[in-house]
């Protein structure tokens, strides 16, 4: 049995689990950024930003920079022993997995996280970080000389969480610990594999919450403010994903339910809308009905919880009270703020790269976006639904690609009409040659 139990990232909620632990003899460390809840654990040892009374700047580190900080307290109290291996080791080269964990965990990008991001970023795109890290982006067709926070958000986080989601989490650890770039590779490549299945199950689970939705309601206006769904065939790896997918179409707080191991209880994952902090959502509906929720945790955005699958209806009644008790009929109002249009002489490739010099970009401290009105020349459906399209300013110049991910099959036909899109310039690399390409976060028809 070991003498000493160290959590990361969790552990803050874990009142139970940290008392089992010392029950057995061990000592036990908590390395934590959740929010804490009325008790904290018995722990020998508790660092957490966010706990009472601690006085660390930084509230918003996630769960790997809190491990950081510990790290690097322990380098400086083994050398003022004199007990620190030499050569020191050089805590830098965990920036690149700061880095990931950083921006995979969502958490806002403060000056202190920026720097981490930063830093990571820098030591991938020299080719020094992990193989594992370099072989998921190799996996993926990224360039590492050339990646940005998004790449680590979009294209790494989801490959290492796809075994974890689906199978098993520790193939994702065995390619981050890789020293062999070919074993990296491997892993990779089965990681990759994951991620493809996970994608498959995403969508079948997204079809049959539409179906849900439409059950409750034909439009937006008749569905619950606070959205609890559940199907007894989904699968718990992946209801994080889908209820982030179901809040963004219907703008609402929404908790995807799948059935756990034991057959009794289920399990949700929470994603929230701005303006609405989820987890005191979830502390007041635990106030109100005390032992309905068996264990809850999480942030302002996201939230986990586990309760007993006969008392979901309740609990959806509840959710739904508490959001509208909360937030008012605007907040459901979805709207995109842009930082307006780009000049023709803006629309450039140094645009672009001057947007991604003055990153990382990431949550509370977004990528700018702007809006304008194109002819669209040309649009074809590409890939797994994703509208290619060639564009031009009304006002003139040159024609520009555009890209817009995961719009479905059925589209209307813009170059009949015209579009008024929302976009962030970008560059894109295909066949050697370096164009500028619109990523398009929005579109729709004129007139």
């Amino acid at each position: 049995m070991p003498d000493l139990l160290v959590t990361v990232d969790n552990g803050i909620s874990a009142i139970e689990g940290v008392k089992a632990a010392r029950d057995m003899g061990m000592k036990v460390i908590v390395t934590d950024h959740h929010l804490a809840g009325d008790t904290l654990p018995e722990a020998d040892a508790i660092v957490n930003p966010n706990q009472p009374g601690c006085p660390f700047l930084s509230k918003n580190a996630a769960g790997v920079g809190v491990m950081f900080y510990v790290l690097t307290a322990l380098r400086k109290h083994l050398r003022e022993q004199s007990l620190l291996p030499q050569p020191e080791p050089n805590l830098g080269a965990l920036l690149d997995l700061v880095a990931l964990g950083t921006v995979a965990d969502v958490v806002p990008l403060d000056h202190n996280n920026r720097i981490f991001v930063e830093q990571g970023l820098r030591r991938i795109r020299q080719g020094e970080a992990r193989p594992g890290i370099l072989a998921l982006l190799e996996v993926a067709g990224r360039d590492h000389s050339a990646i940005s926070s998004t790449d680590l958000g979009f294209v790494v986080g989801p490959r290492l969480n796809a075994a974890g989601r689906l199978d098993d989490m520790s193939i994702g650890i065995a390619c981050l610990l890789a020293d062999s770039p070919d074993e990296a590779r491997r892993l990779a490549r089965e990681l990759d594999t994951f991620n493809r299945e996970r994608r498959t199950i995403e969508k079948d689970m997204k079809a049959q919450a539409q179906d849900l939705l439409a059950s409750m309601s034909l439009d937006l206006e008749g569905l619950p403010w606070g959205l609890a769904l559940y199907d007894p065939e989904w699968h718990q790896g992946v209801i994080g994903i889908l209820a982030a997918r179901i809040r963004e179409q219907t703008n609402r707080p929404t908790i995807a339910f799948a059935s756990d191991d034991n057959g009794e209880d289920i399990k949700g994952s929470a994603r929230s809308i701005p303006g609405l902090h989820i987890r005191d959502v979830l502390a007041a509906v635990d106030a109100l009905h005390p032992g309905m929720l068996k264990k809850y945790g999480g942030h302002a955005m996201a939230a986990g919880m586990t309760l007993a699958q006969s008392d979901l209806n309740a609990f959806s009644e509840a959710f739904d009270k508490v959001v509208r008790d909360t937030l008012v009929a605007a907040d459901l109002e979805a709207a995109i703020t842009t930082d307006g249009p780009l000049a023709l002489n803006e629309l450039r490739l140094e645009t672009a790269a001057l947007l991604k010099r003055a990153g990382p970009w990431g949550q509370h401290f977004p990528e700018p976006i702007f809006d304008g009105e194109f002819r669209v020349v040309s649009q074809r459906v590409v890939g797994e639904n994703h509208l290619k399209l060639v564009l031009q300013p009304f006002e003139g110049g040159g024609i520009i690609d555009g890209i817009a991910f995961n719009t479905g099959p059925e589209v209307p036909d813009y170059t009949r009409t015209g579009a008024r899109v929302v976009y962030k310039p970008d560059a894109n690399t295909f066949r050697g040659r370096t164009n500028l390409q619109l990523l398009v976060d929005y579109l729709e028809p004129l007139g």
